[in-house]
């Protein structure tokens, strides 16, 4: 599955539920047994492979929204959902949230994703930059004063820059923040923001004086449009590039990350979505690295599937969003007891 497929797959998943809004039973007439997803557009090209192969598979219906994490976590708080999709930890309001609407969950890293900053193929001048750079040219000061390539390097040519990037209701955009600038939701306001990887990719591609941030899928996908730089935490550090052998090894740092499925405690205890979340851990890894995405070490799906059989609620997260920089190997182990 690529993403142009998934394309495909969203207009199926909104007839498919269409269908199901008709049909009190769903779409299994008196079964009724659909699993109900929603949530982070990062995580739809997982949530969508997975699902569509898990439906195949098994003949359960899913559903596979796309509200955004921020969105998905609305409608996982109010009892909508069985499962959200989210590209960072849940927030401390979603916490209260969740506990005002009576919805425990659990909390399932799934696959791992590389924020990806790149330029125009024609670009010649910019091969790498460090932390300290994207922060000069993204923190909130930088609005309407930091808007020429040499503001960032005196050898780089007097040319505006054209900003592109995750819009600010996406938990790529909380994570890059948090990661770049050092605060989360905190950004220059001027720049040209979409929920959409692909709609970023064609502004980047337009322009040889653009630069944006996406998530590493879109990347996989439109090499040949677009080119991805090297990340270096500062002058002193070598600078990474995203792949899939960076993203997994953890070498391409501040911008490596879980995703996460958050899996109501109600919904865990149908035969379905046992099934369902043992089907992620046994087929998950291919199809994640199908669309793009890296697949966790096996070790880690087995933690995964151990605190889903165990029913650890809460999250393994102890700050509000994103720690910047941690593996789910460290997650998993500061999580084999309830840390809620």
């Amino acid at each position: 599955m690529n993403v142009k497929r998934i394309g495909l797959l969203a207009v199926i998943t909104i007839f498919t539920f269409s269908m199901i809004a008709c049909d009190g039973n769903g779409a299994n007439g008196q079964n009724g047994n659909v699993i109900s997803l929603d949530g982070s557009n990062t995580v739809y090209p997982v949530a969508g492979a997975i699902s569509e192969e898990f439906s195949a598979a098994t003949s359960i219906n899913t559903t596979v929204g796309v509200s955004g994490t921020g969105g998905g976590f609305q409608r996982f708080c109010r009892g909508e959902i069985d499962i959200t999709g989210a590209s960072r930890p849940i927030r401390d309001s979603e916490l209260q949230a969740c506990a005002e609407g009576g919805v425990d969950y659990l909390e399932l890293p799934i696959a791992y994703d590389g924020i990806t900053v790149a330029v125009h193929p024609d670009n010649d001048w910019v091969d790498e930059m460090t932390v300290d750079e994207l922060k000069k040219l993204w923190e909130p000061a930088a609005q309407g004063k930091i808007t020429h390539w040499n503001q960032i390097r005196d050898e780089w040519p007097e040319r505006r820059i054209e900003l592109f990037g995750n819009s600010t209701d996406n938990g790529t955009y909380d994570y890059f923040t948090h990661a770049i600038v050092g605060e989360q939701h905190s950004s220059r306001g001027d720049y040209t923001g979409n929920v959409n990887g692909n709609i970023l990719i064609q502004g980047i591609s337009n322009n040889t004086n653009a630069l944006g941030f996406f998530p590493f899928a879109y990347y996989f996908e439109n090499q040949d449009r677009v080119r991805s730089i090297g990340i270096a935490l500062d002058e002193d550090s070598p600078a990474v590039v995203p792949s899939q052998d960076s993203i997994n090894d953890g070498s391409y740092q501040p911008l490596a990350r879980p995703m996460f499925f958050y899996v109501s405690t109600e919904a865990a205890e149908r035969e379905e979505v046992q099934q369902f979340i043992e089907f992620i851990a046994a087929e998950g890894p291919e199809l994640i690295r199908e669309v793009g995405y890296v697949d966790l070490p096996q070790s880690s799906y087995e933690m995964v599937l151990a605190r889903f059989d165990q029913r650890i609620t809460g999250t393994a997260f102890t700050v509000d969003g994103a720690q910047v920089g941690i593996t789910v190997e460290e997650l998993l182990k500061h999580a084999q007891t309830d840390p809620s």
